[in-house]
């Protein structure tokens, strides 16, 4: 009896939630996922997916162990497959993941495996992952979309470790190895691009960003499944299993120190978000960029205790802009890496189907900032957003810049 007790007061707290919570419609759109992008997370939750046919999953569940000797028992994951981001979550469409379906427990990772039927008939088909921290109440969600009108299609393969782990990171350091497990024939095949992006343009700033003109690509030709494949060069991957469709995995590879930063050189790239223009330029010319970001530190600061924590706190913001938000990009020269680094995490986070809003700060709805990145359908990335930019932001970001200009800014 006590045991049932609990497992009730548990699904009522996952499903419905406390307090004025319960008597609300839970839905995906109006979760807060801000637990994605904290810095204080305990667990990462990424899905793994490979299309067995036009109805069939086989997927994976993985969860990343942020923190050491993390106890399976202290967690409940449930996962929930949706016709949209507006429908309401419910009990009896919710499934439990317990221990009995673990299928690799790790040092790192956590891992569920499942075969899921969708339905042919809905135009939208999203797979929810849940985790609930039943210690202090913490919910970590992460969806993807299985059949959207943002999707190309969804490929017939996955990347993996060497493990069978689904491969969770949003890059892969140069010269390691992954396996690409493929559900149909032996091979796949593998374009590469050498190409280096600038950073995005500020907030307020309304223009059209550049386009590169042209877009240099090698095709390394094709490259058996189920077998160790090394990816020597950084850029990005594009591995497709059929070249005339538009359906692929697109994996960023990065220096070795990534996400860190690796040198002085990339140290002067990424000091942009919070320099002037004439001091960015100053420090692009430096013969000796050691000694001329070290001037450049203090002279914010005027004090070099001061300028040590600025610098400790501006490149762990870079250091999780790139692990967050990588896609074929670098995280830290996303447009949502920028707004992470210069306002910190947010503290709302909602998700719709054609894009996601990040919320900040405010004691009342009229008074919050909200970044709006709309949803963009790409052929190298499933989940794509691009900030909707307005001269409405300038006042806030001087604001934000200013104070890390100052070493006040501190997450």
């Amino acid at each position: 009896m006590k045991q049932q007790t609990i497992k009730i007061i548990l699904f009522s707290f996952l499903f419905f939630g406390i307090g004025a919570h319960a008597f609300s419609q839970k839905n995906l759109s109006n979760l807060n996922q801000a637990l994605r992008y904290s810095r204080y997370s305990r667990l990462g939750l990424k899905i793994v997916p490979v299309k067995m046919s036009e109805t069939a999953f086989k997927t994976q569940f993985v969860v990343e162990k942020i923190e050491q000797n993390q106890e399976f028992n202290t967690f409940s994951f449930t996962y929930a497959l949706l016709n949209s981001y507006t429908e309401e979550i419910l009990g009896d469409q919710t499934m439990i993941l317990t221990a009995n379906d673990l299928t690799h427990d790790t040092d790192r990772h956590w891992v569920f495996e499942k075969e899921l039927t969708i339905s042919s008939e809905d135009a939208t088909t999203v797979l929810l992952f849940t985790a609930l921290d039943t210690r202090q109440g913490d919910e970590y969600y992460y969806h993807l979309d299985l059949k959207s009108p943002f999707l190309f299609d969804f490929p017939d393969f996955a990347a993996y470790y060497a493990n069978g782990v689904g491969f969770d990171q949003t890059y892969l350091n140069s010269g390691n190895s992954l396996l690409f497990k493929k559900s149909g024939g032996p091979n796949l095949h593998s374009f590469y691009y050498p190409i280096n992006f600038e950073v995005p343009y500020p907030p307020m700033e309304t223009k059209p960003a550049s386009v590169p003109k042209e877009l240099e690509v090698v095709d390394e030709g094709d490259f058996l499944s189920n077998v160790p494949k090394s990816l020597d060069k950084i850029g990005y991957y594009f591995i497709q299993s059929d070249t005339s469709k538009l359906t692929g995995i697109v994996l960023k590879t990065t220096h070795e120190a990534f996400p860190k930063v690796k040198d002085w050189e990339e140290m002067v790239q990424m000091v942009t978000y919070i320099s002037t223009r004439k001091e960015h330029e100053s420090l692009l010319l430096a013969t000796d960029k050691k000694k001329a970001l070290d001037e450049y530190w203090i002279g914010l600061t005027r004090n070099p205790e001061t300028a040590k924590d600025l610098i400790r706190e501006y490149f762990r913001q870079i250091e999780f802009s790139n692990l967050l938000f990588t896609d074929f990009k670098e995280g830290w020269k996303t447009d949502k890496g920028m707004i992470y680094i210069v306002m910190g995490a947010p503290q709302e986070v909602n998700f719709y189907l054609d894009r996601e809003v990040w919320s900040y700060g405010g004691m009342n709805e009229s008074s919050k900032i909200r970044f709006t990145f709309a949803r963009v359908k790409n052929i190298l990335s499933p989940h794509y957003y691009t900030l909707n930019r307005s001269r409405a932001y300038q006042p806030v970001w001087f604001k934000n810049i200013s104070l890390w200009r100052s070493g006040k800014m501190a997450f």
